[in-house]
C-alpha cells in the first residue's frame, strides 16, 4: 500500500520507476555532498546516476519530470545545479584559477546562449502561428516556408543542455587522472578540460547562430488573412454542405472519442462533410479520414471562414465555444451527443438551444420528453446508430472454452452528484468473484477513470493489478513466446495505420503547409490492417487470458465482439451494446430495488441486475453457460428496437435522410428569406445536391 501511494504522489507507473526515482533524487543529493568534500570518484558516480536517471525518467514517467517543474525544479535548474557542483569539486580539489574561470566563463556563456535560443525558438514559433491548421484540402498556395531543420526546432532544449557534456567529461576526465597519478598535473593535461570548454561553448554559439538564420527565413510567412483566404479558396471549391463541429477545453485522446465516432459516419453521408475544430492539439488525436478537417482556434477566425454552403451543423458534445457556430444563422443546428445512454447528459435542458436533437431511437425521444417545457417533440429525429454496424449478433457469435465477460465501467463523471462508475464501490469485489468463477474477462474502463476522483483511480489499480495477477497464475494464459512473435507485425500495422491517419510531421504550420487533399480508397486499407491487427491481437493472446485494454486498439466493439455477456454501468456503452442481443448486466450500486431501477434507466428493461455485494453473479453467468436459461433474451430483442430503433431501413440510411431533410429546410428558409429581404441574399430554392436520396428524406422520424 505505500509503494502504491508513493507511487501515486510521485506519479510513477511501478516499482521499477519508483527505483529510478530513489536513484535520481539520491544523486542529486550526493552532488553538492560529494563536491564538498571533495571525493572525485564520488562525485562522477553520483553526476553519471543523476545524468542517465533523468534521461531514463523523460521516457518513462513524464508525469513524475512535469511534477518537478511544477516544483521549479526544472531540466535547466537540474543541469545548472550539475555545472555549479562539478565547479565547486574543482576548486575544492585545487585546479588552477585559469582552468576555474575558463570552465566559469564556457559554462556561462552555454547558459546564457541556452536562455537566447529559448527566445528565439519563441519568436519563430510565435510567427509561424496561423490561424487555422488544415487538413485534407490543398495549402500549397498559401506559401508557407518549410519549418526549420528537426534538429534545430523539436526537443531543442534537450538537445542545447546536453551540449555541456564536452565541458563535465573533460573536467571530470583530468580531475580523475589526477586522481589516479597521485602526483601534481602537468600543464598539458589540462588542454583536455579546455577543449571540452571549447567545445561546449563553441557548439552552443553554433546552434544559437543557425536559429537565428531561421528566425530571419520566417519573415516570408504569410499573413494570417492570406491563409484564411486560401482556405476560403479550397473551401469554395469543395462546398461543404454539413459541418460537423467540436470543442472541448481538455482536449486528449480521452475526449477525441467523441469526433472520430462519428467519422465513418460523415464519409458515407450523401452531403459533403466538413469537420470543424477549435483546439489545436486536436489534430493529435484524430482517427483517420478523408473528411476536409479545420481548426481554428480563434472565434474571430471561425466568423471568417465560408461556410456560406454549410446547412446543417452537428454537434457531438455541448461545450461554450459551441456559441460561436450556433449564431450563424445561414444553417441548422443539430446535437447529436457522443453516446446514448440514461445519463442526465442524453437529455440536457442546454439541447434546447439546437434546431433539433437526433436520437438513436424512441428510448431517446421519451428521455427528453421527461425534461418538462424544455424539448420540443418536433425538435426531436429518430436516425439509430449508423456505427453499430461491425457489431455482431448473438446468434452470430461463437463461444470460446470459457465464459468472456467484458467489464466496462463508465467514469466517476464531473462531479458526485452524478457519479455512475461502479469501479469506487464494488469493482474490485465484483473482479474478485468473477475470477472465482473461472472466466475470462476483458476489462475496459471509460477513458476519463481516475481523471477527477482518487479513489477511481485507486480502484482501477486494484482492478489491474488482479487481473494481471491471475493471468500469472493461469497456466493456459503463459502465451508470452505468441504475443512476442506478433508483436513486430502489430507494430509495423500500427506505423501503417497512423501513416493513413493523414497526421503529417512538423508543426502546425508544416501539417497545413504540407496538407493536400487525399486519396479516398485509404479506407479499404485501413479496415483490411484493422481486421488483421485484430485478429493477431485475439489468437496470440489465446481464449483464456484477461485483458485490460486501455489503448485505442482492439476497438470497443471489438470487444463486444469477444465477449459472451457484459457488465457496465448507465452510459452509452450499454445503449451500444444493446444491438448484439447478448446477456448484459447492470450495475446497482445503491441497492435500490428492481422495480424503481427499471423505471429508472431505460436500459435496464433487458439488462440484468448486479447487486452491490455481487451475490446475484453466479445466477447471471447461468445465462451464458446454459443459453437455454436466459429469461431476459425476449426482453433485450424488445428493447433493442426501443432504444436503438428498427433496423429497416437502416440507422446509415435514416440519418442520411435526415441530414438531407433539414439541409432542403435550411435552403428553402434563407431563399424565402432572401425573397423577402431579410438577410438581403439572393438564393434560389432548390433542392440541396445530395444524389440517390433526394427522396429519402421523407423517411426521416420525427
Amino acid at each position: 500500500m505505500l509503494i502504491r501511494r508513493l507511487c501515486s504522489v510521485l506519479r510513477v507507473r511501478g516499482k521499477a520507476d519508483l527505483l529510478l526515482v530513489l536513484l535520481f533524487g539520491a544523486g542529486f543529493a550526493a552532488l553538492p555532498v560529494f563536491a564538498l568534500l571533495p571525493s572525485v570518484w564520488g562525485f562522477a558516480a553520483a553526476w553519471a546516476v543523476s545524468y542517465v536517471a533523468d534521461e531514463v525518467l523523460h521516457s518513462r514517467a513524464p508525469g513524475f519530470i512535469r511534477r518537478l517543474s511544477s516544483l521549479q525544479f526544472t531540466r535547466t535548474m537540474r543541469f545548472a545545479i550539475r555545472t555549479v557542483s562539478l565547479l565547486v569539486l574543482a576548486g575544492r580539489t585545487e585546479v588552477p584559477w585559469t582552468v576555474l574561470i575558463t570552465g566559469l566563463v564556457a559554462f556561462c556563456v552555454h547558459l546564457a546562449f541556452t536562455m537566447l535560443y529559448s527566445a528565439v525558438h519563441r519568436g519563430i514559433r510565435a510567427r509561424r502561428n496561423l490561424p487555422v491548421i488544415v487538413r485534407n484540402l490543398d495549402m500549397s498556395a498559401a506559401g508557407i516556408p518549410q519549418q526549420p531543420p528537426a534538429l534545430l526546432y523539436r526537443r531543442f532544449l534537450r538537445k542545447l543542455l546536453h551540449l555541456d557534456l564536452p565541458g563535465h567529461v573533460g573536467l571530470l576526465a583530468v580531475l580523475i587522472t589526477v586522481e589516479l597519478s597521485a602526483r601534481k598535473p602537468s600543464a598539458d593535461l589540462w588542454n583536455a578540460a579546455y577543449a571540452g570548454f571549447a567545445l561546449t561553448a563553441g557548439l552552443t554559439t553554433l546552434a544559437l547562430a543557425a536559429l537565428l538564420w531561421q528566425l530571419v527565413r520566417t519573415r516570408r510567412m504569410p499573413s494570417p488573412d492570406d491563409v484564411i483566404a486560401t482556405l476560403n479558396a479550397q473551401l469554395a471549391d469543395y462546398r461543404p454542405q454539413v459541418a460537423l463541429y467540436f470543442s472541448f477545453a481538455a482536449v486528449s485522446r480521452d475526449f477525441m472519442y467523441q469526433v472520430n465516432m462519428w467519422i465513418e459516419t460523415l464519409e458515407q453521408m450523401d452531403l459533403r462533410p466538413l469537420i470543424v475544430l477549435r483546439e489545436r492539439p486536436s489534430f493529435r488525436y484524430l482517427s483517420r479520414t478523408w473528411v476536409p478537417v479545420v481548426c481554428t482556434p480563434k472565434a474571430d477566425d471561425v466568423a471568417k471562414l465560408d461556410l456560406s454552403e454549410v446547412r446543417v451543423v452537428l454537434y457531438p458534445g455541448n461545450a461554450g465555444k459551441n456559441v460561436h457556430m450556433l449564431r450563424v444563422a445561414e444553417a441548422k443546428h443539430v446535437f447529436i451527443g457522443h453516446g446514448d445512454s440514461d445519463k442526465l447528459a442524453s437529455s440536457n435542458r442546454v439541447s434546447k438551444v439546437y434546431d433539433e436533437i437526433w436520437v438513436a431511437g424512441r428510448a431517446g425521444r421519451d428521455r427528453y420528453q421527461r425534461v418538462r417545457h424544455a424539448i420540443s417533440d418536433r425538435a426531436i429525429v429518430e436516425v439509430g446508430r449508423p456505427q453499430l454496424a461491425p457489431i455482431r449478433l448473438h446468434a452470430d457469435h461463437v463461444p470460446g472454452p470459457q465464459p468472456t465477460v467484458l467489464y466496462a465501467p463508465t467514469w466517476e463523471g464531473w462531479s458526485d452528484d452524478d457519479c455512475h462508475t461502479s469501479l469506487i464501490p464494488m469493482g474490485v469485489t465484483m473482479i474478485e468473484k468473477l475470477l472465482q468463477e473461472n472466466v475470462r474477462i476483458i476489462y475496459k474502463p471509460h477513458p476519463l477513470t481516475g481523471k477527477r476522483s482518487p479513489e477511481a483511480a485507486a480502484a482501477d489499480a486494484a482492478v489491474r493489478e488482479l487481473l494481471r495477477a491471475d493471468n500469472e497464475r493461469r497456466e493456459g494464459a503463459r502465451t508470452d513466446s505468441a504475443v512476442a512473435a506478433v508483436q513486430p507485425r502489430l507494430r509495423e500495422i500500427e506505423e501503417r495505420l497512423a501513416e493513413l491517419t493523414g497526421k503529417l510531421t512538423g508543426d502546425d504550420a508544416q501539417q497545413t503547409r504540407d496538407a493536400r487533399v487525399p486519396d479516398r480508397d485509404g479506407g479499404t486499407e485501413w479496415q483490411e490492417l484493422t481486421d488483421e491487427w485484430h485478429r493477431l491481437f485475439w489468437e496470440s493472446h489465446g481464449p483464456v487470458r484477461h485483458h485490460i485494454i486501455r489503448k485505442r486498439l482492439p476497438s470497443l466493439y471489438e470487444c463486444f465482439n469477444q465477449a459472451d455477456i457484459l457488465i457496465s454501468d448507465v452510459s452509452s456503452v450499454v445503449a451500444d451494446f444493446v444491438a448484439s442481443l447478448k446477456p448484459y448486466v447492470l450495475t446497482n450500486a445503491h441497492d435500490l430495488p428492481d422495480e424503481e431501477f427499471r423505471a429508472a434507466y431505460t436500459t435496464a428493461g433487458g439488462a440484468y441486475l448486479l447487486d452491490r455485494d455481487c451475490t446475484r453473479l453466479p445466477e447471471i453467468l447461468r445465462s451464458v453457460r446454459e443459453p437455454a436459461h436466459d429469461p431476459m433474451a425476449p426482453h433485450r430483442r424488445t428493447l433493442k428496437e426501443y432504444v436503438l430503433g428498427p433496423d429497416h431501413p437502416t440507422s446509415m440510411e435514416r440519418f442520411n435522410a435526415a441530414a438531407i431533410a433539414l439541409a432542403e429546410r435550411s435552403a428553402a428558409e434563407l431563399a424565402e428569406d432572401a425573397a423577402e429581404g431579410r438577410h438581403g441574399l439572393v438564393i434560389p430554392a432548390q433542392r440541396v445536391d445530395a444524389p440517390g436520396l433526394a427522396g429519402a428524406a421523407d423517411t426521416a422520424g420525427r
